[in-house]
């Protein structure tokens, strides 16, 4: 009994500060896991380059494609990137049931304080696929009204089909009541969003706040998505004007499987020239 207690004891005691030491950046639901991803060769001590902060869709995670060969095709062009498990994702703190658009947002700007704190960072660009072209495109129009926008925004199939899909009662596969929603719906059999998400979901602002920024944008989208609709990056392009531009990727998918050089070629030629 006492070998018991004593093995418990130093285990809590081992457990605790690596516990404390596991996230630098925190948002609502916790502890949010990031992965930084530097260009070979280059010394944070005394060099300085770009970054660009890199947001998954929903129910994927910053180590699920594109988001790493992204990274990886962002370094070999002298650009640092950042990517992010949003809360109740990945490596990240909090349960998926809880998280909601606002939650994302927030998550987005502490990963930014973050970014921009650090000494060896220039400039900061946004990306963001799926729903994490949603919060990339919401968290730029916010940070633009407070006076510090990202120097370029780059969004690929961004997900604003999701207020309309709550204000169906239609999200994938699961169906509900949209003015009563449960306590949570089972999207795939395992992935669940709760009532806060599919209601507040229902009254976002996507592109009256994404319009208050007014710096570069590129938009990818593949033309064989069939989770996303064309006319989310269309209505977009219509919002941020001459500013922005969009690239039909043809053949691709939603998932970014059959053209993902091609993506991420283009990602690498935007921001080698916008930062």
């Amino acid at each position: 009994m006492k070998r018991t207690l004593l093995s418990l004891l130093l285990l809590a005691l081992v457990l605790v500060p690596v516990s404390a030491r596991k996230y630098e950046v925190y948002g609502p639901q916790g502890g949010i896991a990031i992965k930084l991803c530097l260009p070979d060769g280059f010394n944070p001590q005394t060099d300085r380059c770009p970054m660009v902060i890199l947001m998954h869709g929903i129910f994927s995670s910053k180590d699920y494609n594109p988001m790493p060969s992204i990274a990886k095709g962002l370094a070999a062009a002298g650009i640092a990137s950042l990517r992010m498990d949003f809360n109740g994702h990945g490596k990240s703190e909090g349960r998926m049931q809880d998280m909601t658009i606002e939650k994302e947002i927030a998550d987005a700007m502490a990963v930014w304080d973050y970014v921009r704190a650090l000494p060896y960072v220039s400039e900061i660009g946004l990306l963001g696929h799926s729903q994490g072209g949603v919060i990339a495109s919401m968290t730029a129009g916010r940070l633009a009204l407070a006076g510090e926008a990202p120097s370029a925004l780059l969004l690929i199939a961004p997900g604003s089909v999701i207020k309309e899909a709550c204000q169906g009662g239609k999200f994938f596969n699961a169906r509900f009541d949209p003015s009563d929603p449960p306590e949570y719906i089972v999207c795939w059999g395992m992935m669940r969003l709760g009532r806060e998400y599919l209601l507040s979901t229902q009254t976002l602002d996507i592109y009256g706040t994404a319009s208050a920024y007014k710096g570069p944008v590129l938009l990818q989208h593949g033309s064989r998505d069939s989770i996303v609709p064309m006319w989310c990056s269309e209505k977009y392009l219509e919002t941020y004007g001459p500013s922005a531009s969009l690239i039909v990727v043809e053949g691709e998918n939603h998932t970014i499987t059959r053209k993902r050089k091609t993506v991420v070629a283009n990602t690498v030629a935007f921001f080698k020239e916008k930062l």
